[in-house]
C-alpha cells in the first residue's frame, strides 16, 4: 500500500502543471494534499471528471480569508468515518487539518502553519505549536486502535540534516529551536519520521525550495514536509522516499509504501 503527500501550492495551478498525470502513474492508494488554496466548487473540471478517487476538501473558511491554506485527501477506497472541523473554531477556520479512517487504518493530511507571521516577525509560532500539540491530542484516542499516518507539511526542519544552510537560518521560522523541540515531543512520544527512519544519515533529501535563486536547481532546500506513523505502522514500512523531480509546485511529493 502506497500513501503519498504532496504540498501542491495550489491545486489549480498544479493541475496546470501535470497533477493529474501524477495522480496516475505514482501508483498511490492515498494522496495527501496540502495548500490547495481553494473550494470544492472551484475545482478544476480535470479533477471533478475523476472517477477512480474518492476525495474531500477541507478549504480555509472564505470570511476569514480567500484562497488560503486547505487540506484535502484523495483515496481508492472512500473511508469510513472522515474529520475535518474537529480541532476548534480558530484552527478549523484556516482548512489545516483533514482525516480518513478505515477499518484498519487511518490518515491525516494536515497543513502546519509557518511560523514567520505577516512581517516576518515569527509572532505565528504560539499559535503554530498551540495547533501542533492539537492534532497529535485530537489524533491520540484513534492512533491508540490503530495504524496511523500523519502527512503533510510541518513547515519545520527537524534537524541539522534536515536543511542545507542551518547556520544561516538559526532565528528563522522552520528552524527555531522552540519548533524542533514540538517535533522532538513527538517522536518522544512514540511517533516516527518515516522517512528518516530508514536514511537515518541521508543528506540532501529536500522537499521544498524557494523559487528564486536557483535554489532547486542547485538543492538549496529545507525537509519540511514529514509522514508521521504511530507505533502500529512500524512493522510494516517498507520504503519511505522523496521525489524531488517531480515538478508542479515549490514542494515534491514525498511518501511511504506500507506491507500488509
Amino acid at each position: 500500500m502506497r500513501i503519498v503527500s504532496w504540498n501542491v501550492n495550489g491545486i489549480r495551478a498544479c493541475v496546470r502543471n501535470g497533477l493529474i498525470d501524477f495522480l496516475s502513474s505514482a501508483q498511490a492508494d492515498v494522496v495527501c494534499m496540502q495548500e490547495v488554496r481553494a473550494l470544492t466548487n472551484q475545482l478544476p473540471a480535470q479533477i471533478k471528471d475523476l472517477n477512480d478517487w474518492f476525495y474531500r476538501l477541507h478549504s480555509a473558511d472564505p470570511s476569514f480569508k480567500k484562497g488560503y491554506s486547505g487540506v484535502a485527501i484523495f483515496a481508492r477506497e472512500e473511508p469510513l468515518f472522515m474529520y475535518d472541523t474537529t480541532l476548534g473554531s480558530s484552527y478549523d477556520r484556516e482548512g489545516r487539518f483533514i482525516c480518513f479512517e478505515w477499518e484498519n487504518l487511518v490518515v491525516a493530511s494536515v497543513y502546519f502553519p509557518n511560523g514567520s507571521g505577516k512581517n516576518r516577525d515569527n509572532s505565528r509560532v504560539p499559535y503554530k505549536l498551540a495547533f501542533t500539540k492539537r492534532v497529535f491530542e485530537w489524533i491520540r484516542p484513534l492512533a491508540d486502535s490503530k495504524p496511523t499516518l500523519i502527512a503533510g507539511d510541518f513547515n519545520t526542519a527537524h534537524h541539522e540534516i534536515d536543511l542545507a544552510r542551518p547556520k544561516e537560518n538559526q532565528e528563522t521560522s522552520g528552524f527555531l529551536p522552540d519548533e524542533r523541540n514540538a517535533l522532538s515531543e513527538i517522536t518522544d512520544q512514540g511517533w516516527t519520521d518515516t522517512f528518516r527512519s530508514l536514511h537515518p544519515d541521508g543528506q540532501g533529501h529536500y522537499t521544498w525550495w524557494r523559487q528564486w535563486g536557483g535554489a532547486r536547481e542547485n538543492n538549496v532546500g529545507w525537509r519540511i514536509d514529514y509522514i508521521f506513523a504511530n507505533r502500529l505502522i512500524d512493522n510494516r514500512l517498507s520504503n519511505a522516499f522523496v521525489w524531488p523531480d517531480v515538478l508542479g509546485s515549490d514542494h515534491c511529493p514525498i511518501g511511504v509504501d506500507l506491507s500488509p
